[in-house]
This record gives C-alpha cells, sequence and structure tokens, in this order.
C-alpha cells in the first residue's frame, strides 16, 4: 500500500496532536508533534532565563538545543527529548504555552524547526501537526487538513489536561491564553497560521475524540487508496 504524507494544521487546543497519534498508529506511520519542537525550544530559553525579548539571544541559544522523539514502549507514545533529557511533560506546562508562540514567530527558530521537520518526513508515513506543515513543511502533502474548534470547547479541554497533572489553571485565564496564542500565530510574519486553499477543514466543536479520529482516517484511507 502507497504511503502518504499527512499534514494537520490549526488552532492551539482542537485536538490536532492527540488526534494525529492516533491516525498515526492506526495507519503504521510515525508522527510528529512539531508543537512539541517549538515548545521545548521555548523550555531550554526559560531555564536558561535567556531574554525573550532579544531575538538574537535566542537565536543563539539555539546552538545549545538538540531535540528528538522517542518511541516509550510502556506508555506506547512518542516522547520529547531536549538535550538528552525527557522534557514531555514539562512542555505541557502553561508557563511554556505563555511564551511558545513568540518564539516560534521568530524566523530563524522557524528555519531551524522546519529543516528538521522536512528531514523526517522524506520518506512519507507520516502525520505531523502544527501551524504550517500544510503550507511550509510539506506543501506537496497528499492530505492537509485544519482543524479548530470554538475558544470555549478548547480551553475546557485543556483545563481537563493540565488538571488531570495536577495543574489547576482558570478557565479565563486558559482562553486569554488561546485567543493570545492565535492572535500571535495568525498574524506573525514568518509562516503565519493558515488554511491552505487545499485544506480540508473538520471542526471538532461538538465531536467525540473517536469521532474526529475516524473522520481523519476515513480521510486519509481515500487518499492512500487513490495513490
Amino acid at each position: 500500500m502507497a504511503k502518504i504524507n499527512i499534514a494537520i494544521d490549526g488552532l492551539s487546543g482542537c485536538g490536532k496532536s492527540s488526534t494525529a497519534k492516533a491516525v498515526a498508529k492506526t495507519l503504521g506511520y510515525k508522527f510528529i508533534d512539531t508543537g512539541a519542537m517549538y515548545r521545548a525550544v521555548t523550555l531550554y530559553v526559560l531555564n536558561e532565563a535567556v531574554d525573550l525579548t532579544s531575538k538574537e539571544s535566542v537565536v543563539q541559544a539555539l546552538e545549545q538545543i538538540t531535540i528528538d522523539f522517542r518511541y516509550n514502549q510502556e506508555s506506547q507514545k512518542n516522547e520529547t527529548f531536549l538535550n538528552g533529557q525527557n522534557v514531555e511533560e514539562e512542555i505541557r506546562s502553561m508557563r511554556v504555552a505563555g511564551s511558545v508562540s513568540q518564539v516560534a514567530a521568530i524566523k530563524e527558530v522557524r528555519v531551524a524547526m522546519v529543516a528538521q521537520q522536512q528531514q523526517m518526513g522524506k520518506d512519507k508515513g507520516v502525520v505531523m501537526d502544527g501551524r504550517d506543515i500544510g503550507s511550509v513543511v510539506f506543501p506537496e502533502a497528499e492530505l492537509k487538513l485544519f482543524m479548530t474548534a470554538s475558544t470555549e470547547v478548547r480551553a475546557k479541554r485543556r483545563q481537563a489536561e493540565l488538571r488531570e497533572k495536577g495543574e489547576e489553571v482558570a478557565l479565563d485565564e486558559i482562553m486569554k491564553n488561546l485567543e493570545e496564542r492565535d492572535r500571535i500565530d495568525s498574524t506573525r510574519d514568518e509562516s503565519p497560521l493558515i488554511k491552505v486553499e487545499d485544506a480540508i477543514e473538520v471542526d471538532t466543536s461538538n465531536l467525540l475524540f473517536e469521532e474526529q479520529v475516524q473522520k481523519v482516517l476515513d480521510l486519509a484511507l481515500q487518499r492512500i487508496e487513490a495513490e
């Protein structure tokens, strides 16, 4: 059976990564969480007290950063490693979420991450999610999706995720964070979040997780069969 690349873009907190993971597992594809890469860079600069208002300082810090994904047999999930350390839990914190869009807006950061992402997908059989996958990373992807959901629904989902990890955050604070991230991601000069012309929109506001996964799987299988 032919292999394709699946590019999933969309708003923060609409289930892109969870859906992409489930789809990749079912298809036997490689899952790449590009958001985790930008979160890892952000975690590093925060931990090292790098001045986020200084683009030069952030770019210089890139030379000290190595990011890779390792499959955890026990959890059956890919986990993010920063300079050899497992940071999968740390990068999902509100502390990182509050600064990741600012870091990801820097051209040199995006250029460095995109080069790694394109290398990961050169042999196809990849499900990749982020903000600029269909527009910049994989413009030739056989299937492009744009996932969205209402701000309130996204905030409630994010709040539940954080609560499971013992982090209690007010819904209003999460909604403000999501709205600000949407604004920065959609208006930045470098690789802004856009819905490309040939992307299929998937609104997950009223879908159960299993339903959104099945919807994407159905679309993927149609494209695979067409190859």
